[in-house]
Formats: structure tokens, sequence, C-alpha cells
């Protein structure tokens, strides 16, 4: 397993990648207002700084391309693919609740 350690070139590539995913996920589906842009930004960000080392070596495991990208590619591709993908998943997840979810729901009430 690759060693992803303090070295200052893949948490550059972790950030930047996360900063990309995340600018990418508001293009696609536009915000209503400057606080959700800001609250996916960020969302994506964190998402694509903490979970980009795993998914980028998923990614390139299950592409079968492990021996052809450099470990800071794979935190590249890890770190963009998890911010961009993150809010996808929780604005699906919120759309659902909003659709489906009602009062009964709500802490204290019934």
């Amino acid at each position: 397993m690759a060693d992803f350690g303090n070295d200052p070139g893949l948490w550059a590539a972790r950030g930047i990648g996360s900063a990309a995913g995340a600018a990418v996920s508001l293009v696609y589906m536009l915000p209503k207002g400057r606080q959700e842009a800001a609250s996916r930004f960020f969302t994506g960000l964190i998402c694509g700084l903490i979970f980009g080392g795993p998914a980028g070596l998923w990614l390139v495991s299950k592409l079968g391309i492990a021996g052809a990208l450099s470990g800071t590619e794979v935190m590249l591709a890890g770190s963009a693919a998890t911010s961009l993908c993150a809010w996808w998943v929780l604005g699906a997840v919120a759309r659902v609740a909003e659709r489906y979810g009602g009062n009964e729901w709500v802490v204290g009430s019934g």
C-alpha cells in the first residue's frame, strides 16, 4: 500500500484536487444562493481532503492503472473525484428527505 504521509507535494495535490472537484460540482448543479455555494464548496473541499487518498487508491485499482500513475496523480484524482461526488450524494439525500420527509422527522414534533 502506498505511503501518503506528510509529503507537502501530496498535500498540495490533495488540496488542488479537492478545490477543483468542489468547483466543478458548483458548475454542474448551480447553487440557489451564496450560502449554498459556500456550503457545497467547503463540503467538497473537506471530503476531498479527508477521503482523497483512499478514493484515489480505489480508483486506480478498479481501472487497473496503479503502476502507471505517481502518488501525486493518484491523490489528485482521488481528491477531485471525492470532492465532486460529495455534494452529489448529499444533494440527493437532501432532495429525497425534502420530497418524502414531513414534520414527523423534526425533533420534538409529535
